[in-house]
């Protein structure tokens, strides 16, 4: 069962009330059960790459859902724009850090009383059916499934800056290819 966060179960305090309107379909989904055996525990499709615009109302989100505060965000820096030191949130600023070396495709939330969820990153541009696709599988369960294959059919192939394609080669042996082998010769 996906749980998505379209809507705050509980009423949100001003605040809030402000970030959920202003992302008044926030595109998130959640494993219900957050059992962290998964690869991801859920996605979020932000609606630009604007890390200051997009993330409040994705800490709001999460904190009404698990009743639990985010204290830090970690992300890729390559793949956002404007990305500021702190957000500010109900009560508290959320230190946001980067690296260079985390899969693009993912952001790592610390949460205050538990451990680290991590949420695959559906780019803005995509489609809606694959990008509600991805939302899906990624809330469903995702052991032994890599990122990348989450998101493979919601985006086309186009490898991420500075990582020449990686999301398309095998663990050892190489660039996966389309090609169909040729028949063996006839004798």
């Amino acid at each position: 069962m996906m749980t998505a966060l379209l809507s705050p179960s509980t009423p949100p305090s001003p605040v809030t009330a402000t970030a959920l309107r202003a992302h008044s379909a926030l595109r998130l989904s959640l494993n219900p059960l957050l059992d962290r055996s998964g690869t991801v525990d859920g996605a979020w499709w932000p609606r630009t790459r604007d890390a200051a615009a997009e993330l409040p109302a994705l800490i709001s989100a999460v904190d009404q859902r698990l009743g639990r505060a985010v204290l830090r965000v970690g992300l890729y820096r390559d793949a956002w724009d404007h990305i500021p030191g702190r957000i500010p949130a109900h009560g508290r600023q959320v230190r946001v850090g980067w690296f260079r070396s985390s899969d693009p495709h993912l952001i790592t939330l610390s949460i205050a009383g538990t451990a680290p969820i991590t949420v695959l990153i559906i780019p803005p541009d995509t489609a809606n059916g694959p990008a509600t696709a991805a939302l899906t599988h990624a809330a469903a369960g995702t052991i032994g499934v890599r990122p990348g294959d989450i998101l493979r059919p919601a985006v086309p192939d186009e490898g991420t800056p500075g990582q020449e394609g990686s999301a398309s080669w095998e663990n050892e042996g190489g660039r996966l290819t389309d090609r169909v082998p040729a028949p063996p010769a006839a004798t």
